[in-house]
This record gives structure tokens, C-alpha cells and sequence, in this order.
């Protein structure tokens, strides 16, 4: 078995590491008193060694059966056995897995068979990639590296330990194309040709999601992603919808980069790299952006000797919806990135027709509620940036129309919500009865207000009433 003794600086980060998971070491000791070997295992490792931070521990204990592993911990406080039947124990309150190497068969409810004793060059065997085919003694701090993912990390190959054992778990091309993504690292060609082939039809499109998050969330380079699963032959299968944009052409005056899967690539990448407010605003506007010009596929035509996309952005929403149903099963983000898609223009239009305060606070309410201007702005900053005629390198400058466009929105303090009505239901009861004759009334009357720019309550009840 091949092992080496890890670096000190390697040594001292992941000393740092476990002291931060209280009663880590203690279990570790307690582990090897019993005659059994911790490792760490997986990502941690991965992760460590490439100097990341690493945000949770796995740790695979040999030589203990799971009843003994169960006793050490629960000396140290309450165990879950959530996971038990897969060989993986928690402590409540530490985020640590530990777990007993298993063999798991293929299929979505596969039997798994603990072995406690399995050697561990055939545990690691089973893991899914070589980078993620290392462990850690955690007493002796050696690197056991029996696939060479030490090497393979060092020369950016992403490189499967076992070709059959790879596609017992068809989530792992998934897998494959946010690490491409994540680490911008290539697969070697035995494992594109695998990818290429392997069965993927009964991946849940729950656990797809996950995969799709951590390339979008996780990247700069998102891009690499995408053009993996074009160059494998997988882009069709997985999402025809951004694969029917390959080869549309663009006008060269607005689109210098060339056709539209090259500026979708560039606009990703670009939209990777901004700042976030959180999690779920850059997963809303990755996706916009990745979806913004799907819409070209049946508008684009040649009109006087230019390439035309007219309507494209509203003809886009169908197409984004069926593409986002493939790898979400969230309904609020469908309809959020879907209400992006379809105003994404709408930033140079007002803009250059110099629209009042009232257009923006209507856009504002046409995002609402999960949508805002302020997201708006950067799907827009994306997809201007994603025009770089060097190919596969998105532009970093700003665009004034679209800081105007913001600025402009903050001016009116609509672009993180839009106005609040000033009218309510209570306001009208005295003269309508709750009803459809109400809410038109309401209706009416924010519009109203976003119109004439109305503040006063009572004024806007009269103009109302009136009409």
C-alpha cells in the first residue's frame, strides 16, 4: 500500500482542522486503543491538500465493528443512527460522518454490506474519482494514496480508481462536471469515454440538483462545465434546450464573441465571479443567466443581411421552464429565474428610452416577490460581459447603461423591492365587500399611485373612487 508521510505545513493545517471538532482527537485515540484505524476521507482530504477550506470531516474507521465504533462514541455524548444501516454514525452536535467501509450494489435502493475489515486499497477502490481516493491516517498523519490522486491533483486529471465500479453510481458524471467546473481540472479519456456511454436515465432529478448547485455556487469557471458535457456528447440528453443554442448566430456588432452557446459560456463564467448577497440570489441569477438566450433558437432569422433575435427574451420563458424542470424541483425558482428571463432586455430599454421613475417601480412589481431590480442588474452586467471576442474569456469592465439602470431604481427605493401600496383592502371595505370587485379596485389603484407618483392616502382613495 503506498503511503507517505504528509508535509508540515499539510500536518500543522489539518491539526488546526481537527481541533476545531471538539472531541475529534480524543475519539481518534479512543479508536486506536481499540485496535482500529481512523482516516480521513473523501473531499477533507482533497481539499487539504490543494490548501481549501474545509468545511466538514468524514472519517472511515477499519478494524472496529459498527456495535464497538457505537460504544467509543457514545461515551462522548448521544449518537444518531440515522445512517446506521450504511455504516455511518454522528455525535449530535459535532458535524463529523464516521463511517465503516461498505459495498454498496447498483440501483437506486442498493443492499449495502458493511466490512469492517476491508483492505484499504478495495475501500478506496470504490470511492469515485483518485482525488477523492486518498485518506489520512489520523494517528500517523500518512497520506495513503493507493490510485496515485496525489498525482493526478498536482497535473489537474480527473481519473476514475475503477472504470466498473464508476458507473455502478450514474450520478457520478454529474459528479465529474462540477468537479470540471470546481477545480478546472480535465477528465483523462478513459473516463470521457465512460461518461460518454454510462446510463444516467435513473438519476432523480433531486439528486441532480445538488450537483448542478455546486457547479453553479462553487466555480469561476462554470463554463468548463457545460462545454464538458458538449464535448462528451452529452449536452443533447442532459439539456437539449441550452444545446439547441450551439451555432445561432449573433449579429458581430453587439455580439463580437460569435454565436450564442460561446456568449451563454462567457456571460456564466462572468456572473460566477460577482458579488452575492447570499446563496440563493447568485443560484437565481447563475440560472438566469445561463437561460437568458434560449429564446434566440426560434426568433433568430436574418433580416436585411443582420442576424435579428426579436422577441427573444419572452419567447426564452417557455424554453426555461422545461430546461429548469430537468434539474430543479423547485417552483419558486423556476418562476423567479423565468421572470428574469423574460425582462432581462429591460435594463438598456429603459435606459435608452429614458423612462420615468413609474417603469421601474412596474418592472419592481413584476419581479416581486423573489425577484428584484438589483438581481435584474447583474443577469444584465453578465450578459454584457459575456461579449469578448477572445473566445472562452468573459469581459470585466462595467457598463454605464446598466449602472444608470440600477442607479436610477435606487433613486425611486425600488431595486431591492418595489413600492409598497398605499391603498389597502381595509381602506375600501366601507364601500365594497371583499371580492374580485376589490382587488380590481386595488389593482386600479397602485397603478394609480405608481403613475402619478401619489403618496397621500386619502387623495388616492378619491382619484379612485372617481374613476
Amino acid at each position: 500500500m503506498k503511503s507517505v508521510k504528509i508535509a508540515q505545513g499539510i500536518a500543522r493545517a489539518l491539526n488546526i482542522v481537527v481541533r476545531s471538532y471538539s472531541q475529534v482527537t480524543e475519539i481518534v485515540q479512543s479508536i486506536d486503543k481499540h485496535g482500529g484505524k481512523a482516516f480521513l476521507v473523501g473531499g477533507a482530504v482533497r481539499d487539504l491538500l490543494l490548501e481549501r477550506v474545509i468545511k466538514d470531516l468524514d472519517i472511515e474507521v477499519h478494524g472496529l465493528d459498527l456495535q464497538t465504533l457505537e460504544t467509543i462514541l457514545k461515551k462522548h455524548g448521544p449518537v444518531s443512527s440515522v445512517g446506521k444501516a450504511f455504516g455511518v454514525l454522528r455525535l449530535h452536535g459535532l458535524d463529523v460522518d464516521w463511517s465503516l467501509p461498505r459495498v454498496d450494489a447498483a440501483g437506486r435502493k442498493p443492499n449495502v454490506s458493511i466490512d469492517p475489515h476491508m483492505e484499504l486499497q478495495q475501500a478506496f477502490k470504490r470511492r469515485d474519482l483518485t482525488i477523492n481516493a486518498m485518506g489520512i491516517d489520523l494517528v500517523t498523519l500518512e497520506l495513503i494514496d493507493p490510485f496515485d490522486g496525489l498525482l493526478d491533483l498536482k497535473n489537474g486529471v480527473l481519473r476514475a480508481p475503477d472504470k466498473e465500479l464508476f458507473v455502478e453510481d450514474p450520478l457520478r458524471l454529474f459528479r465529474v462536471m462540477q468537479f470540471i467546473g470546481r477545480f478546472e481540472m480535465k477528465p483523462n479519456d478513459q473516463l470521457n469515454e465512460i461518461c460518454a456511454s454510462m446510463d444516467i436515465s435513473s438519476v432523480s432529478v433531486e439528486r441532480i440538483e445538488k450537483e448542478f448547485e455546486k457547479l453553479l455556487l462553487k466555480s469561476k469557471r462554470p463554463s468548463f462545465g457545460f462545454a464538458w458535457l458538449q464535448k462528451i456528447g452529452r449536452l443533447q440528453d442532459i439539456l437539449p434546450e441550452l444545446h439547441a443554442v450551439i451555432n445561432i448566430s449573433q449579429d458581430s456588432t453587439w455580439h463580437p464573441e460569435g454565436e450564442v452557446f460561446e456568449h451563454t459560456k462567457q456571460s456564466i463564467d462572468a456572473a460566477a465571479i460577482m458579488s452575492y448577497k447570499n446563496n440563493q440570489e447568485k443560484l437565481i441569477v447563475m440560472l438566469a443567466v445561463l437561460c437568458h438566450d434560449l429564446g434566440k433558437v426560434s426568433t433568430t432569422e436574418k433580416v436585411g443581411g443582420t442576424w435579428k433575435s426579436l422577441g427573444h427574451s419572452q419567447e426564452g420563458v417557455p424554453f426555461t421552464r422545461s430546461m429548469l424542470k430537468r434539474i430543479t424541483k423547485n417552483q419558486n425558482i423556476v418562476d423567479t429565474v423565468c421572470k428574469l428571463v423574460r425582462h432581462h432586455m429591460a435594463p438598456t430599454q429603459l435606459v435608452g428610452s429614458k423612462s420615468r421613475p413609474a417603469a421601474y417601480k412596474r418592472l419592481a412589481k413584476k419581479l416581486a416577490p423573489h425577484a428584484t431590480i438589483t438581481m435584474l442588474a447583474k443577469v444584465s452586467l453578465a450578459d454584457k460581459r459575456g461579449r469578448n471576442p477572445i473566445k472562452g474569456k468573459p469581459l470585466v469592465k462595467n457598463f454605464p447603461a446598466i449602472e444608470k439602470f440600477l442607479s436610477n431604481a435606487q433613486n425611486v427605493k425600488v431595486h431591492e423591492k418595489p413600492e409598497a401600496p398605499v391603498l389597502q383592502g381595509r381602506d375600501l371595505l366601507d364601500i365594497v365587500k371583499p371580492g374580485p370587485q376589490l382587488g380590481e379596485l386595488l389593482k386600479k389603484a397602485y397603478d394609480f399611485q405608481i403613475q402619478k407618483g401619489i403618496k397621500d392616502k386619502d387623495e388616492l382613495r378619491r382619484l379612485i373612487l372617481e374613476k
